[in-house]
């Protein structure tokens, strides 16, 4: 019962409490957390599987899915089994250094999560409005260089955060109500100056989430501005259909992506719970559906993968 009870004797340890108000359902809550993941899981390796088997679809747009796929594994990895570790044994403690090791991942695949984004919408506008030239703007070669790019991306704008974190002093209290560590979570244990980290964390949230956001919408613009001009109804169906995986993607990412950020920085009159959960199921939801959806809307994809799975 000691381990079950555990509480942080280091003073360089934090606690996380998991959904706080309901610990007594955490065995519960554990459920869906892991058929979640586990769908995702299965989901995105599946994708990884396929696309690297098949040469066919060696491809920009499925390089691509690869790369989502690769994001939305490392996020809910990320957070998902430590917060069964919380469920199932009540293990809530992480050291210093193991915390801002899990923020710092969570946030750099998050980043890259987005720049894959804007790429796959960059990559509909090329589509639809140079389908001629699609082939040779968007080689195999190129999509790795701005994969490579979206990464450097998110790994200089998130190093910074754990940097100014480790200058500042932790209070005494160090119990974070949360599953994971997130970088406000963690802030607010600080009996420091914590300005600059706030302020820096507004900039990467608004430079990152809303620079990507206003690129993807840009790039929509331009696309309904060509389909608008197709006089052909079944041309204008079929360019539709070659967004609609996307747009999908982007709905349910974005939505419980700004739900999250800015409930966690201004929804004070909600309540803790509901916090948490809706940030749980950011890294949750995502990585479950993303492989269903363009398992169900790429048709060359969707045979191959039924190609193998109907073989086992």
């Amino acid at each position: 019962m000691a381990a079950l009870n555990f509480t942080p004797s280091d003073p360089s340890t934090f606690m996380l409490t998991g959904i706080p108000g309901l610990e007594a359902a955490h065995v519960w809550i554990s459920i869906p957390f892991s058929t979640f993941y586990i769908i995702g899981l299965l989901g995105n390796f599946m994708i990884l599987f396929v696309v690297g088997k098949e040469q066919t679809l060696h491809k920009p747009m499925f390089l691509l899915l690869c790369m989502l796929a690769l994001t939305d594994i490392g996020t809910s990895t990320s957070i998902v089994p430590k917060a069964l570790c919380i469920f199932w044994f009540n293990l809530k403690g992480i050291t210093e250094g193991g915390c801002l090791a899990q923020m710092f991942l969570l946030h750099v695949v998050s980043a890259m999560h987005s720049a894959v984004l804007v790429t796959m919408a960059f990559d509909r506008y090329i589509a639809i409005c140079n389908p001629l030239r699609y082939a040779t703007i968007l080689t195999n070669a190129r999509i790795a260089k701005l994969g490579l790019v979206g990464f450097i991306r998110s790994f200089l704008f998130i190093l910074p955060l754990p940097l100014l974190l480790s200058r500042l002093p932790f209070c005494a209290n160090r119990i974070i109500p949360h599953t994971y560590c997130d970088h406000m979570a963690v802030v607010k244990m600080s009996c420091g100056d914590t300005t600059v980290n706030r302020i820096y964390g507004l900039v990467v949230a608004f430079v990152v989430v809303g620079l990507d956001l206003m690129l993807v919408a840009l790039s929509y613009g331009l696309i309904i501005r060509a389909v608008l001009r197709i006089s052909s109804k079944k041309s204008y169906q079929k360019a539709l259909n070659t967004c609609t995986a996307h747009i999908f993607v982007m709905l349910i990412s974005c939505t419980l992506s700004l739900f999250s950020i800015l409930t966690h920085r201004f929804g004070q009159g909600i309540t803790p719970h509901v916090r948490v959960i809706f940030a749980n199921l950011y890294f949750l939801i995502p990585p479950m559906l993303n492989p269903i959806i363009y398992g169900v809307k790429t048709k060359e994809l969707r045979d191959k993968m039924g190609k193998y799975t109907c073989r086992r």
